[in-house]
Formats: structure tokens, sequence, C-alpha cells
């Protein structure tokens, strides 16, 4: 398979986990003759995807032929994941969904900026739909200022949240770890045993959060051998070949992994490491990682939808990449991070995990990112380290959750961008999160 489409001064560079929902998009898009697809040109409801009654055929979208998962048939599937595969459920509980209140301000359409590599400035308008963009909502001071739709997102609906599900998971570790109920020098193995003949079973809980281990697989796309392919397979993230019979789950999968070097070296962003913190928590816990979601922050938030996630074939959640949710409780959930873990008066979770991720990893142990310079990476939680102490949860295809404590703002976006690496979208992404930040604490409202 071809190298993904490069930009200039950029190198390609394996993809973390959900990238495996990227690879027909990538074939596709590598394959696609001019003009470039556009936001407009490939807006699901435009291009009749899964309309009607039964849909025709040449518009019907399915898990079993790949379909789902090749661009443009992506701007529909990505909001519409239940549809396609086995879910489960992530309670919002029973309580009245909590105020969101609002002060939409039709002058940030007009924030301009200036894309990294570039010279001409672009707005913050013409960035929504550059990106291929899903939804957007941005929290200034806990108010909604900006909120707009594409695609086939709707404010009711639910999009996948692709490689921020890490992040989630990265955070209940370190609740976990801050409560004393788990300790991040424990070594996985002791922690599940079913793991301890495998690479992570000498490997460190810390290790596991920061990614920072020593395995033997590859998310190189362009590898048809590469161990990503049999990870995927396993939790039924993409079809499985005729006469497959490799591993039936993503844990039987994880009991295949190999150490390739030592852990506690550079960082390595590597899916099944966060399938794996998912089995200790799981282990630790006695709940299901989405029950612990669910218990720990969902009801907790007067968030209002449930969320989902994706799962195997006997029901273990997609940990590296399979939630679901709402935009505007996605953005709720940022807004409890940027409080610090407060609402409400009340502490829902402890200061302490949320400092740790705000501090960042090891600088030096963070390289090949060329959008992402100086950042770092912590509790799989990305820091970028600038002025206003900004962090992210970070998924391919443009999904992104932005934290900017000292701009006191908010940045929650789903997106259906061609291309999975976010190296492609973030030149137009990070400097506009920037200057709407700058924008908003020069012009109070």
């Amino acid at each position: 398979m071809p190298d993904s489409p490069r930009l200039p001064a950029l190198r390609w560079r394996p993809l973390g986990l959900a990238a495996a929902f990227g690879l027909m998009a990538l074939n596709a898009l590598a394959q696609a003759p001019a003009p470039a697809p556009t936001a407009e040109s490939t807006d699901p409801a435009k291009l009749g995807w899964m309309q009607g009654s039964p849909p025709p055929a040449d518009k019907t979208i399915r898990f079993a032929d790949g379909s789902s998962y090749r661009f443009p048939q992506t701007r529909w599937s990505f909001s519409n994941f239940r549809q396609l595969v086995p879910t489960t459920q992530v309670s919002r509980g029973l309580g009245a969904p909590a105020e969101l209140p609002r002060s939409e301000r039709a002058d940030l359409d007009g924030v301009s900026f200036t894309p990294l590599g570039k010279t001409e400035p672009m707005s913050w308008r013409q960035a929504f739909d550059a990106n291929f963009t899903d939804g957007i909502v941005v929290l200034h001071k806990g108010r909604v200022v900006y909120e707009r739709y594409a695609g086939a997102l709707r404010p009711e609906g639910q999009h996948i949240a692709m490689s921020v599900t890490k992040s989630f998971f990265g955070l209940l570790g370190a609740i976990l770890v801050a409560e004393g109920r788990l300790d991040e020098n424990a070594k996985v193995g002791t922690l599940v045993p079913e793991l301890r003949d495998s690479a992570f079973g000498d490997a460190t809980v810390r290790q596991l959060l920061d990614m920072r281990t020593g395995l033997k697989y590859s998310e190189n796309y362009a590898d048809p051998n590469a161990e990503i392919w049999a990870h995927v397979r396993a939790g039924n993230v993409l079809p499985r070949p005729p006469g497959y019979q490799g591993p039936q789950t993503f844990y039987e999968f994880l009991q295949t992994v190999r150490k390739e070097g030592e852990h506690g070296g550079t960082f390595a962003y590597k899916t099944v490491n966060t399938d794996a913190l998912g089995w200790v928590i799981r282990r630790v816990t006695g709940q299901s990682i989405g029950q612990n979601l669910s218990e720990r922050i969902w009801s907790r938030l007067g968030m209002e939808q449930d969320a989902y996630f994706t799962v195997d074939s006997v029901g273990n959640e997609f940990a590296g990449g399979g939630l679901n949710t709402g935009l505007r409780d996605l953005a709720r959930f940022g807004e409890l991070m940027r409080n610090e873990g407060r609402q409400g008066g009340q502490q829902i979770i402890p200061k302490v995990a949320i400092d740790d991720i705000r501090k960042g990893g090891d600088r030096a142990a963070f390289s090949g990112y060329p959008t992402l310079p100086g950042w770092s990476y912590r509790s799989m939680w990305w820091i970028s380290h600038n002025e206003h102490g900004a962090y992210m949860a970070r998924g391919i295809h443009g999904q992104a959750l932005y934290i900017d404590p000292k701009a006191e703002m908010v940045v929650a976006r789903y997106a259906s961008f061609p291309q999975a690496a976010n190296a492609f979208n973030d030149p137009t992404s990070l400097p506009a999160y920037h200057a709407l930040a700058r924008y908003l604490m020069a012009n109070p409202r």
C-alpha cells in the first residue's frame, strides 16, 4: 500500500490506533483524480449516502465490505457508527442535563490566522470547511460562544472520537493513581496475570500511560504484515478476511504482543498501550471501562446524551478509539478539565491528576512530530507547553478537544478529514485555536 499524500516539509509517520479507520480513506484519496475534494463536494446529504427505504445499492454503506471506511462515505459513517457495528452504552444517568449557558458571537467567524507553513491568512470560518469539520463547539468561561454543524452530524447526534478516547482512559488511569488504587510503578503482569508472558508483562503502568514501552508492534499501514492488522482484526475494527484464524478479541491479541527494545525509552505512539491500560483498569476496578467512564465522569456532569463504545465480539470496549459522544458533551468534559476537575461545587476529578497531566511528560523523549515542536505526552494527553499552557486530546481525521487554561477556552471538534494523519489538518487547526484564544482574551464580552 502506498504512503499517504505528503505535506510540504512534513514526513509521514505511522498513525495511532484508530488510524485503522482511515486506511481505506487514504487509499481512496491517493487514487482520487483532481480536483481535490472539498467539504461542499463531499457533503453526505448532497451525495445521498444512506438515503431512501432502502438506500440504492450505490448509496449504501456497510461495515462488512469496508465501505464505511472509505472517503467520502466516512463523512456519513463517522456520525453513525451505531448503525454499523456492535456497541455498548455509557449511561449519562437519570438526572436532568446541566445547563450550558450560551452567548454566541458572530464575530468569531472573522478571526484571522496564518496556517503553518503558509503566508496567506485564513479565517476561522474558512478553516471550518478546510478541515472538513462535522461540528465544533467553543466555550469561553463556561459559555457557548460558537457552535456549528455540517455533514451528517447534528446537535442531537453522536460522532466517533477516534483516539480522543485514549485521553479519557489516560485520565481514568491517572485518577486511580491519585486515589492510591493503582500503583503507577506496578508491573502490568502483576495486575493482569494473563499479560505476564507478553511484552506488557514487565512494563510499568506509568510506561503504559506515557506510551514509553518497547513493543514489537508496527502501525505502518504501508506494510501488510504490520502488527496493527492483527490488532484491529482481532477487535473487529476492520472486516476479517475469509478464513481468518487469528485472535478473536482485543485481549487475546494483547497476549501475543512481543517485546522489542526496553521499556522506558522514547515516546512511541502505539494503540495497544491503551487497550492494555483498559484491561488494567478493568481488573483493578472490577468494572468495564465503559462502566468506569459512566460512574466516574459521564453520569456526574449532567451530560445531554448517553455515549457509546464500539466493542469486539465478546463486548470488550475499544479503549483506543471506540468512544462516540455528542459534541456538547465532549465540550462539557473539556470544561471539567479546564476547571481542574470541579463542577457545581464538587471535585469530580482529583486536582492532582489534572495537574500531573498539565505539567507534561519528558520533552526530550518526544520527537518526530513536525507540527508539534516542543510538545510532550503525559497520561495519553498531548501537552503543548505554549505560553497559555494549552493541552489536547487528539484523534485521527481531525477529532480534537483543545483546552486553553489561560484563555479560559475549550474547543471540541469532530471532523471527517480525508487524510487520517493530523499532520495534514494541524496547519489549519492549531494556529486557529491559538488565534481564537488570543482574540477572546482581547475581546471579552
